[in-house]
């Protein structure tokens, strides 16, 4: 399986399955105009164990995770998850499509003009959410663990200088629905998603990415607006 995906070229393996693009960028293998070559090639070229590349390759279509039972997490558990789960995603996929828009906008922009203001929506995005995570990383996620070691140790302290931890929550709420709304008007944009008959493979790859960040905030908010949120208030009172 594997002597035969190396023979393959970049090009075929992005057009047979779009998310493989996302795996030739991480690796520096230019996927569009110079995937003509082979995976075996590429790696050499690359200076690349091609063994790894070929397993994450062939990986692209599993399943992250299992479904899980989110709600009956404890609160200190289920904030590491978003953090090393979701916030590392966003900050991961945020350079990834930044570098896919920019090159998309330079070759398509003037022929196909939504793709500049999806750009100008992501990078909203971006902006917004990597504000937003540093926010709950650094104030409201450390608070909720204090409640969580107070609720343990059966202690009370004084209250923080934001007043109850209802504040910033609404405030995170209230910036979810802000990347949310961005994020509808970019799949509008896009037609959900849906590249034109003659894109490239770097503006199928941003299309791909795109679907699966919304996908993955829809998770991310859920996590929090729906579980975290209310169970942390529900610890303060």
């Amino acid at each position: 399986m594997e002597n035969r995906m190396a023979e393959q070229k970049v090009s075929e393996v992005v057009a047979s399955n779009i998310k493989t693009a996302h795996v030739f960028k991480k690796y520096g293998i230019d996927f569009c105009c110079g995937g003509g070559i082979s995976i075996e090639r590429a790696c050499s070229k690359h200076a690349i164990q091609m063994d790894q590349l070929i397993a994450e390759l062939m990986r692209v279509d599993q399943a992250v995770l299992p479904a899980q039972n989110y709600n009956n997490w404890p609160l200190d558990f289920l904030m590491d998850y978003i953090i090393q789960t979701h916030h590392s995603y966003v900050l991961e996929a945020v350079d990834m499509i930044k570098s896919y828009a920019a090159k998309v906008v330079k070759v398509h922009g003037e022929g196909h003009p939504p793709v500049i203001e999806i750009n100008e929506l992501f990078l909203r995005v971006a902006s917004e959410l990597q504000f937003h995570m540093q926010k709950e990383e650094q104030i409201l996620f450390p608070f909720i663990r204090k409640l969580v070691q107070e609720q343990k140790d059966k202690t009370s302290s004084l209250a923080p200088h934001f007043g109850s931890v209802a504040n910033p929550i609404a405030m995170m709420e209230q910036e979810h629905e802000l990347a949310g709304d961005l994020l509808k008007k970019i799949a509008v944009l896009s037609n959900n998603y849906t590249p034109p008959e003659w894109a490239c493979n770097t503006f199928k790859a941003l299309y791909a990415k795109l679907d699966e960040f919304e996908q993955d905030l829809h998770i991310h908010v859920h996590l929090e607006n729906n579980i975290l949120f209310p169970k942390a208030i529900a610890l303060e009172n």
